[in-house]
């Protein structure tokens, strides 16, 4: 990527003095820049205080904190559960959550303080909870390497969920990495129609490159789960697309693979239907149907995919690994707990570290992003 061409973004007219570094009161501000290589996107570069988040509590999720370097995402998924974080930065949770990116351009220096902070108990941290660490940004910024390093020298377990293929390049840093630390990986995608994808997740590499990626981290001797989310019911849930899907992610060679309808939360739900009603105005009365109790589908079709995704991934090999998210289909926030083998790193032997403190020790941000 060129950036040689890029450019501050200009000041209002009221203020013609000419560019300013800063249009938007996010805190840490540095600039605002624009490149001709990502026409219709601006990069907020901040510098951030911390970028270690705990996560509630309350959460079910499978880990205890996370870091997220990007917050927006030009891979522009239609259906991304994160739009409305976006909200809290008074942007939109639709156009400006692809094209509003914010670049914590700090966030190897600050996370390796964090860490080294004599209270930070080496739990496992968790990459791509919120937006992708390896969106196309990330070959400008090179943000991974030096969080990967952090953490591995530290000697804590990490976790990467992603769809960007330019994790490939970090797969000698995460090799190295995996023999200090557990290392878990993970590859989002959940159809293998190149056209569908093109049209409801237009910034990320396709199908085809993602099960390539895929085989690439197998033969490199790292772990790979798949999220296999979303399910689109009456887009990608049918009989020939699952048997495309999980045919597809055996012979890449995935350690595991997890599979869910989509999720509607608010934000996310507006932006979706829109989209919905621009290219399959046919879905949309059957989509408001589908969905009129809440963010998550009917209890009945929930249960219809749940049967499917047990079939094909007993067809394939994947018979012992996690499988539909929606295990429990009276309380389907179960899903959030619900992670292929692979992506969660593996506990070492003998459990915690002779001398590592005990739990609790540390305090966080009760964030996700």
């Amino acid at each position: 990527m060129r950036w040689d061409a890029q450019a501050l973004v200009p000041a209002p007219a009221a203020e013609a003095a000419g560019p300013v570094p800063a249009l938007l009161p996010l805190a840490g501000l540095v600039r605002s820049v624009t490149t001709p290589d990502f026409a219709g996107i601006t990069f907020h570069e901040v510098t951030a205080k911390s970028v270690l988040n705990r996560v509630p509590a309350g959460s079910r999720m499978p880990f205890e904190w996370t870091v997220n370097p990007y917050r927006g995402c030009s891979h522009a998924c239609v259906y991304c559960f994160a739009r409305k974080t976006h909200t809290y930065l008074d942007f939109d949770a639709g156009m400006d959550f692809d094209s509003q990116v914010v670049v914590k351009v700090n966030a190897a220096e600050v996370l390796r303080k964090e860490l080294a902070r004599p209270s930070w108990m080496r739990e496992q941290v968790a990459l791509g909870t919120n937006t992708d660490p390896y969106q196309r940004a990330e070959g400008r910024y090179k943000l991974m390497p030096g969080i990967i390093s952090a953490l591995a020298d530290s000697g804590t377990p990490l976790s990467i969920l992603t769809k960007g293929t330019l994790l490939a390049r970090d797969i000698p840093l995460l090799k190295s990495a995996a023999a200090q630390v557990p290392v878990g990986l993970g590859i989002s995608l959940a159809m293998t129609n190149e056209a569908l994808s093109e049209a409801i997740e237009p910034g990320t590499p396709g199908p085809r490159a993602r099960l390539k990626l895929v085989t690439r981290l197998r033969e490199a001797g790292l772990p790979c789960g798949v999220m296999a989310m979303p399910i689109l019911p009456w887009l990608s849930d049918s009989d020939e697309a699952l048997e495309a899907l999980f045919a597809s992610l055996a012979a890449a060679g995935a350690t595991g693979v997890t599979a869910g309808a989509l999720y509607l939360k608010p934000g996310t739900r507006e932006w979706f239907m829109k989209w919905l009603a621009g290219n399959h105005p046919e879905l949309v009365g059957k989509y408001r149907r589908l969905y009129e109790s809440g963010s998550y589908a009917s209890r009945e079709y929930r249960s219809w995919l749940a049967g499917k995704v047990r079939y094909f991934k007993a067809r394939h090999g994947f018979a012992n690994t996690a499988g539909f998210s929606h295990r429990d289909l009276d309380d389907p926030r179960g899903e959030e707990a619900e992670y292929p083998a692979g992506i969660i790193p593996a506990a070492p032997p003998g459990g915690r570290e002779p001398g590592a403190p005990a739990a609790g020790s540390q305090a966080g941000q009760p964030t996700l992003f």
